[in-house]
């Protein structure tokens, strides 16, 4: 394993500049795959020697690389040491014990590949809260709310693959002034009967034409803040008609979710704090942090200098709470009722601001557990549409996706028979969705392209279910031939080396991914990966080769087919096994 080798090289540093070997640990890095040349396995770079204080911080850095590099020594380890440009100093381990320690994990039943790296021993461990997804409920389940969705299942599979407790939660936007809007709406212009037929479209009819006629008629506003006025007042009627509103939203939103292969464990909602909501606006009186502006409304100070320049308000004038006011009633809830050592919230860049202030009068309130709060942030997705238009629902989206890809499969004349085309379908075209939406960095925005997403060949999550099929393929095939023990000097041609290669990464990958929350370096290691594997399928055949060399290159597509199962389980991708 990756680990096995990291700690050798360090250990060689270490007798040589006198330092402990775990200093070395985290600079050491596996090498970039060369496609057309063997290249070196590790790298460390001397800027990172200087920036610990280990090497002088003057002087040119390639001298000192090069007379570093002539103090180590070879072993039984390491076959050859050399110099890059800018400074590297580069390891090159031997090649059958590179297959050997490599591969050894798969032969195992229970093979943690990459999870259990020292790489982890100085990460934290814990209990994460994650809130993620939030819809409003009492409307269908709006295809922007997509992203947060895959994202916040992204980073809890990531957590929870590396040891800790996640308590994933979905925080229902139930309660505010649009409440207001679609209670007032639904006395005037909704019907019991269409509602018990197709409830959520109904609901967003009914608010649609409440927002329309609000524009310009006064008495519809005056009954939207009235409505709301009664649901903070507990009015049993205004209460009934939510409760059934909140009911309707959620059984559905469980069935999107169950097709999305997103799970929860806990649905709470904005409603759940309107009494913690009052008693954090009388905390905030105590404390004197409260503040009452020329329009009635109360604001919390939250600039720099204290100087009132920006401002929170967590109160309307006529004493009816704000989203913010329940934030802060949720998070600290949370922590008494959880305990959380870290909780994220996933949400869309636009609300970048209100975190920030969230999390400051958190602290104002004496609260330093706020310091473990982060807020990942992501940008828009441009031009997301069907065959029909405009996409306005996530089931268009997901129907869509199915539809393209079952056609597409059916087109193919390598596609496999199979017991389920349309599941195969619905699973691939959603591999396909989180892959385009995860390539690059989460914070920018996005073009949608259909053709693009949906290719069987390039950097597309069809391709890592087609490489992760052909896998499965190959392995049942030729299940009578797996061996518990293979001969490593079978496994020394370029392609296969460029596999174990790029397999040395996958614990940094996976550390990477915890330290930022971005799941395109997974991406990125995973489709690299497919590439590697794609070229090696064609050059080194199992069928046909005698025994000893098909089982060792068995054991080889085995691991390789192992990790690319992992990563894609912690992107939200249910790997296919048929396509």
């Amino acid at each position: 394993m990756a680990c096995f080798f990291r700690r050798s090289i360090a250990a060689k540093l270490a007798r040589t500049l006198h330092q402990p070997e775990d200093v070395f640990i985290p600079a050491l890095h596996a090498a970039p795959v060369s496609k057309k040349r063997q290249s070196p396995d590790f790298r460390v770079p001397v800027s990172t020697l200087r920036m610990k204080g280990i090497l002088p911080s003057h002087g040119d850095a390639q001298l000192q690389a090069e007379a570093l590099a002539n103090e180590l020594n070879k072993d039984n380890v390491v076959e050859e040491i050399s110099t890059g440009p800018g400074g590297m100093i580069t390891f090159k381990v031997h090649r059958k014990l590179l297959v050997e320690k490599m591969l050894e994990p798969f032969g195992e039943e229970d093979a943690k590949f990459g999870f259990n790296s020292e790489l982890f021993n100085t990460v934290k461990k814990g209990k994460t809260l994650v809130e993620f997804s939030s819809p409003n409920i009492a409307k269908k389940f709006h295809a922007g709310h997509l992203r947060s969705t895959i994202i916040g299942n992204f980073i809890a599979n990531l957590k929870e693959s590396l040891g800790n407790h996640v308590i994933r939660m979905n925080y229902l936007g139930d309660w505010g002034m649009q409440f207001g809007l679609l209670g007032a709406g639904f006395e005037q212009f909704g019907s019991q009967e269409k509602l018990n037929v197709n409830p959520l479209q109904h609901l967003f009819d009914v608010y649609v034409q409440a927002n329309k006629e609000a524009e310009d008629n006064k008495e519809i506003q005056l009954a939207a803040r009235e409505f709301f006025q009664k649901l903070e007042q507990h009015d049993s009627q205004a209460m009934s008609l939510w409760q059934q509103f909140r009911e309707i939203t959620v059984k559905e939103y469980q069935q999107v979710y169950k097709r999305l292969g997103v799970p929860f464990d806990v649905y709470s909602g904005e409603s759940f704090h309107q009494e913690q909501a009052r008693e954090v606006v009388q905390l905030l009186q105590t404390r004197g942090l409260l503040k009452t502006t020329e329009r009635g409304t109360s604001v919390v100070d939250v600039s720099a200098e204290g100087d009132m320049s920006s401002c929170s308000t967590v109160l309307r004038s006529d004493g009816t709470s704000l989203y913010i006011t329940r934030d802060i009633a949720a998070a600290i809830d949370r922590k008494e009722k959880f305990n959380f050592d870290e909780m994220i919230y996933v949400t869309d860049k636009s609300q970048q601001n209100h975190f920030q202030h969230l999390f400051h009068i958190l602290r104002l309130m004496g609260h330093p557990w706020a310091e473990s709060c982060r807020h990942v942030s992501f940008g828009l997705v441009q031009g997301m549409s069907t065959r029909r238009g405009e996409v306005v629902f996530l089931e268009d989206v997901l129907d869509e996706a199915r539809a393209r890809m079952l056609h597409n499969m059916q087109q193919a004349t390598t596609t496999k028979e199979m017991a389920d085309p349309g599941d195969t379908a619905e699973k691939v075209g959603m591999s396909a969705l989180i892959v385009q939406d995860f390539r690059g960095p989460l914070e920018a925005d996005y073009r949608f392209d259909w053709d693009r997403i949906l290719q069987a060949q390039g950097d597309t999550g069809v391709f890592l279910q087609y490489t992760h099929a052909r896998l499965r393929s190959l392995i049942r095939t030729n299940s009578t031939m797996a061996a518990k023990e293979i001969d490593p000097s079978l496994l020394l041609e370029h392609r296969s080396i460029a596999i174990l290669q790029h397999l040395l990464r996958f614990d940094e990958v996976l550390y990477q991914s915890n330290r930022d929350l971005q799941p395109r370096h997974l991406v990125t290691f995973l489709t690299k990966l497919s590439h590697l594997v794609a070229s090696a399928l064609r050059e080194l055949p199992v069928k046909g080769s005698p025994d000893n060399v098909a089982q060792a290159r068995l054991r080889l597509f085995s691991g390789a087919c192992s990790v690319l199962a992992s990563g894609m389980r912690i992107l939200g991708i249910k790997p296919v096994e048929k396509m």
